[in-house]
């Protein structure tokens, strides 16, 4: 037989088939409607076959299949649990079909095979794999668990252990370890894949291998006894839970469906994996997860949009060194783009480049990294006294002390130092980029580009548009920033432009918390405990009391009526009694160095005793009372932002909080998490508050839309 669909081919040559991927229209291949209607289409038909002797499946893109359609999950979700059900047992059944297949079949690898695409290969008798290739069961990134018989293939082919590690985490696997867990027969190279593929086919149809036996082996029970059951799974539910936390479910899930179908053949065992799925398709989490995934693949496809439209940063500079401008450079560098990095003082760019070489000599002692490499790394930046050379940057980066008079100044002078078609922005956090602008002859090559601290770690970067700034200038700095391997977004002008304006109503909250008597131990428990990476007074002492007290005053002159205080804040008193936080190891905790040389935090009394004079007796806060104070200033002014056109979109918000300050994922973003609660039920608890101010004042427009089931999600 032969077949020609839109996702699958099929040729016959000497009674051996070819069965390959190649879903037309898109760059990778991928398990939507079409591609799983066709698979159902010609596993029947080959199953029919009469004149078929062995099938070889491939791919004919750069990867074999990456997955699910994860846009398609949506609609899937929307269903019924029953009609969940049902669908879900038509697409296992065509993998059942074609694992049952009436002659030997093999699976060559390329690229990724992920998800349904790994589920896929695990139903053929074999699978070999490209040297660069990866697999992996990501599902419970997105909340869910693999449905197409990951669950009970896997432990049947790589055991118990090896199948919790790989299904409950969600790891991409390279070869080698495909290779070692047994999960793959071989690994070639790629140019190889093939013929290798089809020379393990031939040695099946010559009755090599014994193909009943390891069709036995997958579809028939574990064969443990009760006792290393228990012990296995009894470890495996320890271990995933504690590191998958209270929060992400699938995870434990996947572990618990893997217990049940370890004593059941597969037809019964699908039962468990589907059950499993549909359970936690119906979660909140679940949906805020995928939401998670669409938005972020959009983001991308916007700043790539953006940067489309101008060439490349081939030569960048960084304006500052220290631990900030060492950031960017090490970034740059390590990503491909020689830079500049300038500072007025041998001791800044001593800090600069010492910060460089220990993010480098991090990944070299962690195999990451070879020393020839990063001493390459290294040579790409190039630190100066002088201004020698920026005439030949693409584009500059301004990150010197945040104070607008010095920014001005610098900004000034540099301008008149590099060519007209060089783009120059800024590094500030809270300064407004058209109060910036002012001092500069071309202010349509100027634009804010945000990073946050440290940068090798955190993934967004702002790239704030002045009131003159050019697309052109937009253009170029989303594409530098796409290079570093950031996520850019996009936003309009104001004081603390969109995620500090967010986050210091957030502080607002905080401090108001702590002056009515709420202890900021107390406070950081909470907020951890809703999902947050550290509480407000643990992330004050990050980002430096120093740095919160100066933007704070900024956007408290930027919204008075919201951010302004009429008392002493805590951060305030931190600051007059020299405790900046980590930098100066004191804070609202304390910081000692562990063996390692990382900070760990203690509980310090003295800090509690500075703030007593300030503060009102001490107050016990419900933990409800404590998120509602600290998450409905964040939430509103996240709502102010999108009415005022900071931000293009709701989804581009929440993706910057996301990556910009940690806001928990499986709550999906600021907007996500007011339309989840429902908009008339947000507004309801906020006017249960609204003797606080206006802070927690709701807009007219969110009133608007909560009297008219509206969302903010167009």
């Amino acid at each position: 037989m032969n077949y020609k669909g839109e996702a699958i081919s099929i040729d016959v040559n000497d009674n051996i088939a070819t069965l390959t991927f190649d879903l037309q229209g898109e760059s990778v291949n991928k398990f939507n409607q079409l591609t799983l209607g066709e698979l159902k289409e010609v596993s029947q038909q080959l199953s029919q076959a009469s004149d078929i002797k062995g099938l070889l499946v491939r791919s004919n893109k750069d990867s074999f299949i990456v997955g699910a359609d994860i846009s398609e999950f949506d609609d899937l979700f929307q269903l019924s649990e029953e009609e969940i059900a049902a669908e879900l047992h038509q697409r296992s059944a065509v993998f059942s079909v074609f694992e049952d297949l009436p002659f030997p079949t093999v699976t060559a690898i390329n690229g990724l095979a992920l998800g349904g695409g790994l589920e896929m290969a695990l139903t053929t008798d074999f699978r070999v794999m490209d040297s660069n290739a990866k697999m992996g069961f990501p599902e419970v990134k997105l909340g869910i668990t693999p449905v197409c018989g990951g669950t009970f293939r896997a432990p049947r082919l790589i055991g118990i252990d090896n199948a919790v590690e790989w299904i409950a985490t969600g790891k991409d696997n390279k070869a080698p370890a495909a290779l070692a867990a047994g999960i793959v027969d071989a690994v070639v190279e790629a140019d190889q894949l093939d013929a290798a593929a089809m020379d393990v086919l031939q040695k099946a149809l010559n009755g090599d291998f014994d193909i009943a036996a390891i069709r036995k082996q997958k579809t028939s029970p574990l064969p443990l006894d009760d006792i290393e059951n228990t012990m296995a799974f009894t470890t495996a539910k320890a271990l995933i839970g504690q590191q998958a936390g209270r929060h992400h479910k699938a995870p434990l899930y996947a572990v618990n469906t893997i217990e049940k179908s370890s004593k059941l053949g597969r037809d019964d065992a699908i039962k468990f994996e589907i059950e499993a799925f549909v359970k936690l398709s119906k979660m909140e989490i679940t949906s805020n997860m995928v939401n998670l995934f669409l938005s972020e693949r959009a983001l991308t496809k916007k700043a790539k949009g953006y940067a489309s439209d101008n060439t490349p940063v081939e030569r960048a500079a960084v304006l500052g060194a220290g631990i900030m401008g060492g950031g960017i450079a090490y970034q740059s560098a390590s990503t491909g783009t020689p830079i500049i990095m300038k500072d007025i003082a041998q001791a800044g760019i001593d800090m600069g480049m010492n910060e460089a070489a220990k993010l480098l000599s991090s990944k070299v002692k962690r195999g990451r990294l070879t020393t020839d490499k990063m001493t390459a790394t290294l040579n790409m930046i190039t630190p100066t006294l002088s201004y020698d050379g920026i005439d030949q940057a693409d584009l500059v980066v301004e990150a010197v002390v945040e104070n607008a008079a010095v920014k001005k100044a610098v900004l000034a002078e540099v301008e008149s130092l590099i060519s007209e078609d060089t783009i120059l922005t800024s590094n500030t956090s809270t300064i407004p980029i058209t109060k910036l602008a002012r001092a500069l002859k071309r202010p349509e090559n100027f634009c804010g580009m945000h990073f946050f601290n440290p940068v090798h770690k955190m993934p967004l970067v702002e790239i704030i548009r002045g009131e003159k700034t050019s697309d052109a200038a937009i253009a170029r700095t989303v594409n530098y920033a796409l290079a570093m391997k950031k996520k850019p977004v996009v936003v309009n002008d104001c004081p603390g432009f969109l995620v500090n304006r967010i986050l210091f109503a957030y502080f607002a909250g905080f401090v108001s918390l702590v002056k009515e008597g709420a202890d900021f131990v107390a406070i950081d428990r909470v907020a951890e405990k809703f999902g947050w990476p550290m509480g407000p007074a643990y992330l004050s002492d990050v980002v430096g009391i120093d740095t919160g007290v100066h933007a704070g005053a900024v956007m408290a002159e930027g919204f008075p009526d919201r951010m302004s205080q009429t008392y002493k804040t805590a951060l305030q008193v931190m600051l007059e009694n020299d405790r900046l936080g980590e930098k100066n190891h004191k804070g609202f905790y304390n910081y000692e160095p562990d063996e390692r040389g990382k900070l760990c935090k203690t509980n310090d009394e003295p800090a509690k005793k500075l703030l007593a004079p300030h503060v009102d007796a001490p107050k016990e806060f419900s933990e409800e009372e404590i998120i509602d104070r600290l998450m409905l200033p964040f939430c509103l002014e996240s709502i102010r932002c999108l009415e005022a056109g900071i931000v293009d979109s709701a989804n581009d918000l929440d993706m910057a909080l996301i990556f910009g300050v940690g806001f928990p994922p499986f709550k999906g973003g600021a907007i996500r998490y007011v339309e989840n609660m429902g908009l008339a039920a947000f507004v309801e608890k906020a006017d249960q508050y609204k003797e606080l101010g206006p802070l927690y004042y709701p807009t007219d427009t969110l009133r608007d839309l909560a009297a008219n089931n509206g969302t903010m999600f167009k």
